[in-house]
């Protein structure tokens, strides 16, 4: 009797740790998946941020080769004139070199640009919160970064004073501009078409404008941003992303642009390399 009750002992102990390691294993397997769910998110999206480069790319060679080939025809058509034009064609060979070695300075250019971009989109996104996205927009829009702030994440409703709640979002924000210092900042404010009228503030070109010098002053004031980077500038009511005729869409039109471009001096300088007709 001793015996038997023993070995159902025994039994009852060795199911309950199977249970229990059973219950380990499913719990980490769910680890383990929720993991490879993450990872196969960030692939996705670096994938998608890769084809938009190579379409880019893959857009400006079309290009360069339609300009080379009525280069070429240009050239053939020369040639067939014999050897009085002997000096023309070779200064249509040189506007040719010319012209494929500018082609590939742009292509160089333009293919690093949307690559720190796109590193710098990367980094922006990751460095904010699920909850944070959800009033942050971030894009990148022919080499442009545009970071598109909702108002009522930013300011005190009807009001262009920033509340406490923007202050985490703002300061991840600047820390991203103060990392790409070669870049300028605009900060672009938008309302919606509802007329406004108080103390200090006239209509909605006010309005948008104090926004966009409240976010500028908070980045040099707060954050340490460099004042020489930043533009304030207001759109009123004027640029708007949806038709005003619904809540959703005055909602959408009330916010706040954070632009980032590469340095108008730099642009100017690679204009200035490009080839004499």
């Amino acid at each position: 009797m001793k015996k038997t009750i023993f070995v159902m002992t025994l039994a009852a102990t060795t199911m309950m740790i199977t249970s229990c390691a059973s219950k380990k294993e499913l719990l980490a397997c769910q680890e383990e998946n929720k993991a490879l769910q993450s990872n196969y998110t960030d692939t996705k999206e670096k994938l998608a941020a890769s084809s938009a480069r190579v379409t880019s790319l893959e857009e400006q060679l079309a290009q360069s080769e339609k300009a080379n080939k009525a280069l070429q025809q240009a050239l053939d058509k020369s040639l067939s004139n014999t050897s009085q034009n002997n000096v023309s064609i070779e200064k249509l060979v040189d506007q040719i070199n010319e012209s494929n070695k500018y082609i590939r300075h742009l292509v160089e250019v333009k293919s690093k640009s949307d690559s720190l971009n796109m590193v710098l989109t990367n980094n922006l996104t990751r460095s904010l919160s699920k909850e944070e996205l959800k009033d942050v927009d971030v894009q990148v829009l022919k080499g442009v970064v545009y970071i598109s702030l909702a108002d009522n994440m930013l300011y005190k409703s009807g009001s262009y004073e920033i509340n406490d709640r923007a202050s985490e979002t703002l300061s991840k924000i600047a820390k991203i501009i103060k990392d790409y210092k070669d870049y300028d900042v605009l900060i672009e404010g938008n309302t919606d078409d509802v007329p406004i009228k108080r103390e200090n503030i006239r209509n909605n070109w006010d309005l948008s404008c104090l926004r966009a010098s409240s976010v500028v002053q908070a980045l040099q004031n707060q954050y340490g941003v460099d004042p020489k980077r930043l533009t304030a500038g207001g759109r009123g009511e004027y640029n708007p992303l949806q038709a005003n005729t619904t809540e959703v869409g005055k909602q959408r039109n009330r916010r706040t642009q954070i632009i980032i471009t590469p340095k108008l001096d730099e642009f100017m300088e690679l204009i200035g390399q490009a080839p004499e007709e």
